[in-house]
């Protein structure tokens, strides 16, 4: 899932120097160590990791100056937001960090930064999922105060998972001083990783599931107006395949994203050429550059406040509706 960071080999250790006779040993041994030439696949994802970054600073930026945009729905679009910023930044320090100051402690603390920043992302998504389900499913007390709690319960637990993830490779979860034990992702081992892919894939398997009701509550919903009406209009029959074809761009782009990479981290073997990892790793990151397309951008209360903020220019004659969660 999300964990990633230093992949190149390189990085990994530092080459152990033999000793020599003479003084030939001793200007080997002060010499510095040569630069390391830089990866085409760690360049793209600093770039993957500055577009992702700069994107949901923006969506940051938008609900933090906007006091209306303080609803569990858009506190969920924050927190999600918030997790893809700190991904994107992650990537960026992790190339700065494998290039410029090369240390393991340093690759560490980077890769358990990674991991929870990864995995907050991930798990907002289910919280988003579940917000959406609710919405629907209990839409008579949706709005009330067990709302709110249960939204800040599912927070909580977010933040406080991914954080213990992202802390299990620092704390000592890892392969530094055990090569054999190394996954397709150094320094995680073969067990973290397993344990991170089986997450993503609970994770996945539950989004699906409430997908699906979401999408059984809909056409429910547009089959008991066509009972009321008499008959099922052409404007219903669109808005109900407009929704459940929106649901499946939703899931569909998540499960590609990650899937390949989460897949790849169990039957991948440390020893297969590093190329596989990065081929399989960023397309992953894309989903945090898609993220706020999918959820904030296309929403009228941010696009409102984006005017707002960045141009000043709103004008209150342009009408804009309020969104629910169910909106998609």
């Amino acid at each position: 899932m999300e964990p990633t960071a230093v992949l190149n080999e390189s990085s990994a250790a530092v080459p152990w120097l033999p000793a020599r006779a003479g003084n030939a040993s001793l200007e080997l041994a002060s010499r510095p160590p040569a630069p390391t030439a830089i990866n085409p696949w760690d360049v793209m994802l600093c770039v993957s990791g500055t577009a992702i970054a700069c994107e949901n600073a923006i969506v940051v930026a938008i609900i933090c100056y906007s006091p209306t945009l303080r609803t569990p729905m858009f506190v969920l679009i924050g927190s999600l937001a918030t997790a893809d910023l700190l991904a994107g930044l992650g990537l960026i320090l992790n190339f700065v960090f494998q290039y410029v100051i090369r240390s393991e402690t340093v690759s560490l603390l980077t890769v358990g930064f990674l991991v929870a920043s990864f995995a907050a992302s991930v798990s907002s998504l289910l919280a988003i999922t579940v917000d959406r389900y609710l919405s629907l499913y209990n839409a008579l007390t949706y709005y009330s105060e067990r709302t709110v709690l249960c939204i800040h319960t599912m927070l909580v637990c977010t933040w406080g998972v991914s954080l213990c993830l992202g802390l299990l490779p620092v704390l000592g979860w890892n392969c530094l001083h055990d090569r054999a034990a190394c996954s397709v992702v150094r320094p995680l081992t073969k067990s973290n990783v397993t344990l991170l892919s089986a997450s993503f894939f609970l994770i996945f398997i539950i989004m699906l599931h409430l997908y699906i009701e979401i999408c059984k509550i809909v056409c429910r919903h547009a089959h008991q107006i066509a009972l009321q009406q008499h008959f099922l209009t052409a404007s219903h029959y669109v808005a109900t395949k407009k929704g459940v074809s929106t649901l499946a761009i939703i899931l569909g782009t998540f499960g590609a994203s990650w899937l390949p990479f989460a897949i790849y981290c169990v039957v991948g073997d440390p020893d297969y050429p590093s190329v596989y990892t990065y081929a399989t790793l960023l397309p992953a990151t894309y989903n945090s550059m898609i993220n706020p397309i999918i959820y904030a951008y296309r929403n009228q209360e941010i696009q409102r406040s984006m005017w707002v903020l960045f141009c000043g220019c709103f004008q209150s004659k342009v009408s804009f509706r309020s969104r629910s969660p169910s909106d998609v």
